[in-house]
Order: structure tokens, then sequence, then C-alpha cells
């Protein structure tokens, strides 16, 4: 059997319950096992469906965990938790299959396991997988089979333990020098360069010949190198090279070594080791570090070209940050006096890359920093401010003055989001700092170009500037940001209450004062026409001395009606009736003549729907062609009979058959009916149920069907009564109604003389509404 596991446990513990989830594959095939443990036995009970298939599990416990239990999930499982009452359930849910087992034995304890179908246990298995499973396997046994224990003890394979290569057992003995290792590289880890050598010269005292004497000699080469001891770092390097020349930490020590000779001023016998490195050890991260340290013995030497040589070379071959970071840094150094820009990217590349490598260093990191604001690189210096504060936390006594540094350099960059918030958190973590009106002041300045806050966050601001630097220029452009602000935000009334302070600014400083007074007022207006409120608009053009053109017609005129002021609207629309563009003029013909309508005006409307129509070139694309819908129902309503079918035909020649029109047509069917001309109903009557059918909306039947069905019907045109009168069959219908339909369905079936299915509608008729006139009329006629 094959087994990989695939996803670490999932522990979750409330009160003393705990679930892990495992998934891994036997054979390919991929499953996953749900162990639940708790140390009070608990129920857990398999829920089946009809095909015998477990559906869901639930476990219920007696304690309630004292902090909620999100959703666990995974390929085969979905696991939630609910309460109820003082019970705690488990509902396991299976995307595929699953079954549910008791752990009634403990494997590592117990000898002797059998088949044992219990209801309470204290840990259940619960094992997910997709079709077949190998692992399990289910077969019926009879009810006389004897469940007979299984013990393991007999099948114990004897522990024999580690073998050498000649099949021998391995005895190891605790070794005391192991342990003294471990110490040393815990002391070097830790910085206590004395304590780790002192060790070392303790263990190899102590034993001689320890396996990690060659480890304990690169230790020391290491620690006096921390140590600036350099005749140490070359008497022992050598001594290392010579004895262990095979070892894996040799090109460290090449780079050591040289680079102690170069710090001695050796200069040739740092090179011979350089060029060692360099040449047999090419590509490794320590002739890496190589190319640093012979970069710094150059630029000791005052070759400073050939050292940024050295440490660019180290910078863009190597792929070890702290090596990165160190070449960079070495860069900006020797950059910073003559070339601050270049020295800025080397340095936002240690920021970007590794930030905690300054810290390492931060009495030089805190020189370079003050020089980059010294060359006017502002953002670079707040960049190594942010990164020393991100490494050192408050407690140090460099953060406060650190944390003002970069709130002031970022105020003089074009970054002042930035700004804003490094000067807001000086203000909150020291509010009474050495440096807090600097601060506050630079915060008070740079409020006014900060775009990003939002509107009630500035307008407290302005307000505090208002009332703190009252009589001071800061304190009037307080005011004057304020008003621009409210205006921006649509608040024109605050802008206007405003006013008479606005005015009592300096014209000099503040010359668009009264252009944001007249568009306060000009919005003001506006939103008051949005609104309706049309008092509001003429109180405002009153005060502010505006003047309503004639493109505020249009929104008065809107108002008014929304209004229900049909004086005010026609008034305005009176206007425009002669106006000399035909365009406006039929525009207010048009609403004029809605006015009228409204307000009942009929003849009014004929007339002034005639002069719009004498106005309009193509009906068809008018966006007035209403006015024929108008003149219609204008007509209709004095009863101008020969005019409504005039107007009806144009009607239809440029809407076609319009849903819109539907109670038009049946006002032409009336009117077919009240002439008794059939052809009249029959034609308008077929458009109003064809529209029914396409819109699936039937509001005018059955009175049209009933009507279609008379006109058919005093044509002979029979077949086409039935199957008018037979498409009410599937649309519900009042009691009356059926009744009236199914006598009708009788009628035109004896004119086509199909007396049995007559015979039934008139039954039917009767049926639907026994006492109905229609069924009188049917039970006649199935007596004639």
């Amino acid at each position: 059997m094959y087994i990989y596991i695939l996803l670490a446990f999932i522990t979750l513990q409330a009160f003393a319950l705990e679930i892990s989830i495992d998934s891994a594959k036997d054979n390919f095939t991929k499953y996953s096992t749900l162990i639940i443990t708790d140390q009070t036995p608990f129920v857990c009970q398999s829920l089946k469906d009809n095909f015998h298939a477990t559906k869901e599990v639930i476990c219920a416990f007696s304690k309630k965990p004292s902090q909620p239990i999100p959703m666990l999930q995974n390929n085969f499982f979905k696991v939630n938790s609910f309460s109820k009452k003082d019970t705690f359930f488990l509902s396991i849910k299976p995307f595929y299959k699953m079954q549910l087992i008791a752990d009634i034995f403990d494997l590592s304890k117990d000898d002797t396991v059998f088949t044992a179908d219990v209801k309470i246990a204290r840990r259940w298995t619960i094992v997910g997988y997709k079709e077949k499973f190998s692992l399990i396997k289910k077969e019926e046994k009879p009810q006389i089979a004897i469940n007979f224990p299984f013990f393991l003890d007999k099948d114990k394979l004897p522990f024999v333990g580690s073998l050498d290569l000649t099949g021998n057992p391995v005895r190891i003995k605790k070794v005391e020098d192991v342990t003294q290792y471990l110490k040393i590289k815990n002391f070097f880890i830790k910085k206590r360069y004395e304590d780790a050598l002192d060790m070392i010269n303790t263990v190899l005292e102590r034993y001689p010949n320890t396996l990690f004497k060659s480890e304990l000699t690169f230790y020391k080469i290491k620690i006096y190198t921390k140590m600036k001891d350099y005749d140490n770092v070359i008497a022992l390097a050598k001594e290392f090279l010579r004895e262990y020349s095979s070892d894996e930490n040799i090109p460290e020590v090449l780079a050591l070594v040289a680079n102690a000779y170069g710090k001695l001023g050796q200069n040739s016998d740092a090179d011979y080791f350089f060029d060692r490195l360099f040449s047999e050890h090419k590509g490794n991260v320590y002739a890496q570090w190589g190319y640093i340290y012979k970069g710094e013995m150059l630029e000791d030497s005052g070759g400073n070209r050939e050292a940024i040589k050295y440490y660019k070379k180290a910078l863009y071959e190597t792929k070890n940050l702290e090596v990165a970071a160190a070449a960079a840094y070495h860069l900006t150094e020797v950059l910073l006096d003559n070339s601050p820009t270049k020295a800025s990217k080397y340095a936002m590349k240690i920021i970007k890359a590794k930030p905690g490598f300054l810290m390492q260093n931060l009495k030089e990191s805190m020189k370079i920093m003050n020089r980059f604001a010294d060359a006017g690189e502002y953002k670079t210096a707040a960049a190594i401010a942010d990164a020393l504060l991100h490494a050192m936390g408050p407690t140090y006594d460099e953060y406060e003055e650190l944390l003002k540094d970069k709130a002031l350099w970022l105020a003089k960059t074009a970054d002042k989001k930035a700004a804003l918030a490094a000067l807001e958190s000086y203000i909150k973590k020291f509010p009474d700092g050495d440096y807090i009106k600097a601060v506050e002041t630079e915060k008070d300045a740079l409020f006014f170009e900060n775009d990003e806050r939002n509107a009630s966050t500035k307008l407290a601001e302005y307000d505090k500037l208002i009332k703190e630097y009252a009589g001071d220029v800061i304190a009037q452009r307080a005011l004057y940001e304020k008003a621009k602000l409210l205006l921006q935000e649509k608040r024109y009334a605050d802008v206007l209450a405003l006013k008479e302070q606005l005015k009592e600014l300096d014209e000099d400083k503040f010359s668009d004062v009264n252009a944001i007074i007249k568009k306060a007022a000009v919005g003001l207006m506006e939103s008051s026409l949005e609104k309706k409120n049309c008092k509001n608009v003429l109180v405002i053009a009153n005060d502010y001395n505006i003047t309503l053109w004639e493109n505020w017609d249009d929104g008065i005129y809107t108002c008014a009606m929304k209004g229900g002021d049909f004086r005010l609207s026609k008034s305005i629309a009176a206007k425009h009736l002669k106006s000399k563009k035909i365009n406006e003029r039929k525009k207010w013909l048009y609403r004029y003549l809605k006015i009228d309508f409204e307000t009942g005006n009929y003849s009014e409307v004929v007339d002034v729907a005639k002069d719009l129509i004498a106005l309009i070139d193509k009906p068809k694309t008018s966006p007035y062609k209403d006015v024929y819908r108008y003149l219609f129902d204008a007509y209709a309503r004095l009863g101008d009979n020969e005019n409504m079918i005039k107007v009806m035909a144009k009607i239809e020649e440029i809407f076609g058959v319009d849903y819109k029109d539907i109670d038009r047509y049946v006002a032409m069917i009336a009117l077919g009916d009240e002439r008794k001309d059939d052809n009249m109903i029959i034609k308008y009557a077929s458009k109003v149920m064809q529209i029914q059918k396409r819109s699936g909306s039937y509001i005018q039947s059955p009175y049209v069907e009933f009507s279609l069905y008379a006109a058919y019907m005093n044509k002979n045109d029979y077949n086409s009564a039935l199957k008018v009168i037979r498409s009410l069959d599937t649309l519900k219908l009042s009691k009356n109604d059926r009744a009236r339909q199914k006598y009708l369905l009788g009628m035109v079936l004896d004119k086509l003389w199909r007396d049995e299915e007559a015979q039934k509608a008139y039954n039917a008729a009767i049926k639907a509404d026994p006492n109905s006139a229609w069924a009188k009329l049917a039970k006649s006629a199935l007596e004639i």
C-alpha cells in the first residue's frame, strides 16, 4: 500500500474536544480521515439515505465549547456546529461517501481487538472517499457468527535498533561535546562572542579528538572576525585551510582571511586569497561577500571608483538578500557625497529588499539618513527613518526624533498623504513631545493640500483651525477652503450661511469669493428645481439678483407639472408658443396641450394639436408623435366620432399595432358597436387580441372576444366566430362570463351542424353558473 500524506492535520480545541482532518492517497486513490476525540465519551450516529449511504453524521456532547467553533471543510467533508438547549452538536456531511468507525482500542497499548458495534466512545473516525476504497470492506456476517478477538501480541516483531554497514548493532554513547557545540552555536547567534570563545577552548582542551574540531576552529575564525582580532583570524584561517582543505566552509574562510589582510593594510596578501576565492569558488555566496570585502579594501586605499565596481558586482550577481543589502549600503555611502540621486537608488534597494539591514548599523544608518536630508533627498531620508522606526519600536531613545524627522521630511515631498499620516502619528504618540509645535504647525499648513480625507473630517479640521487661529491668515484660509469644500459637496445652503463671513475675507488673497457665493446660489436654485421647490427658486433669484433665464423654464415647467400647479406651468409654456425657433415652439406646444388635456380643456387640445401637427415633418420619427394620441383622446371625450376615425388611421400609420393604443382600439370597438359597423369591430378587436396574445396580458378580455364573436356571427363567418370564442377556454373567467362563453360556443356549433359538441357546450354553460341567464338560455337551447 502506497500512502502519501497531502495535508497536515488541523487541530481545533474547545473544552476537551479535538478535531483533526488528514488527507492521503492509497494506491493513487485520494481519501480523507476526520478524527473527533474528547476526554468524555460521546455519541455519534450515521444518518442514511434511501440507498443506505451515509448522508450525515451527528455527534452530541454534554458540554458547550467556551468559544464558537468555525466551519471546517476539505474536499471530502463539511463540518458545522450548533447547540440546542444544553447540548452541543457537530454535523458532518460528505461531498462523496463516508463511513463512521468507533475507535475503542488503543493499538499502542491493547494487544487484543474485536469487532465492536458501540453507540458511545471517546474517539470516532470518519473516512471520506469518492467511490470505492480498498482499505474499507463491508462484509455481511450471519447472525449466529462468533466474534473471535484478534490477538496482536503474537504478531509483534523483535526490535533491533540501528545497524552499521556490516549489520552489527550501533551503540551510541552520549557525547558531551555535542551539547557544548550546540551551546557555542547559540552563543554565537546571541553575539556572546567571549562566552563562545571560552567554551570552544574548553571543549578543545577536554576533547582534543572531538568530531567537531573543524567546526570549532571555523567558529573561532568567525568570532575573531566579529571581535576584529584580525591577526588571530589569519593564523587560524591558515591552519584551517591546511588541515581541512575539502571542508564545505573553505569559501567563507577564504573570504574572512582576505578581509583580515585587507583590514591590516596587507593588500598584496589579501589579493592572493581574494584571487583564490574568486577563481576557485566563483558564484558562491562568500565569493560575493569577497567582492564587498575587496571593495572596502580599495575604498580604504582611496580607490573609490574601483570599489564601486566590486560593490556593483556583488549587488548584481548575488541572489542573497544580506549580500545585496550590504553591497547597496556601501554604494550608498560611497556615492552620497557626489551623486546623492544615484545613492538614493541604492538606499531604496535596501529598504525594499531588506529594511532590517539598516538596523544592524543604526548609528551609521542615521548618519547616512541625515546626509540624504542635507542633500535634499527627503523621500529617501524619510524612507530610511521609516525602516528604522519599524525595526526599533517606540522604546528606543531615537524613536521620537526619527518619527518627527520622517514627518517633516515627507512634508517637503509631493507625497502629502504620507506626510499627513506621519504628522498625525507623531501627534498621537507624543501629544506632549519635544517637537509637537513644529509638527502641528506643519500639519496645519499641509492640511489644505490633502485631498484624500473624507469631507466630514476635513470640515471638522477647518472648524478647528478657524477657532484656534482666529484673526490669522490660517483661519481665513480655513474658512475659504471650507466654503469651497461645501460647494464641492453641493451643500449650497451651508455656503450661503457663510456669506457675510466670506465677504470679510481679504479680496486680494481670496478674489473668487463672490463667484463662490453666486455658484452656491445657482446650485441651490438648481437643487430646489430638482426637488420641485419652485417657491424657493424664486426667493433665491430675488435675494441674489439671479435672473431666471429661459433655460430655467424647463425645470420650472417640470416642477409645476409634477406639483399639479397647472396655472404656473401653463404660463411658462405660453411664453414659448410663438418662439422663432421651430424646435422650441414644437416642444412648448406639446407641453401646452398636455396641460390642457390634464385640465380637461379638450377643445383647446384640438386647436394646439393641429398647430403642432402642422410643424411636424416626419411624424414617425418625431419626439412629439404622441400628439396624435392626445388628439384622438380629445376627440373621444368630445364625442367627435368622425375625427376619431381619421386620427386613428394616422395612429395606426405612425405606431402600427402598439400596446399603448389598446384602450383606443377598444374605443373604436365601442364606436363600431354603436354604429353597427362589424368591419370596424373585427378590425380593432383583432388588433386587441393580437396585442394581448403578444404581451400575455388579457385586461380587455372577454369583452373584446365577445364583441369580435358577435361581429363574425353577424357576417355568418361561423368558423372565425368559433375560433374566437374557443380562445377564451384558456383564460380565467368569472362564472357568469364562462357560462356566456359556453352558451355562445354552443350557438356557433349549432350553426355549423355540430349538434353533439353544441350540447356539450350548453351543458358546460349550465354547469359554469346554473343561476345565470346564460344557463337558462342553454337549457332552452337543449330543449329545442
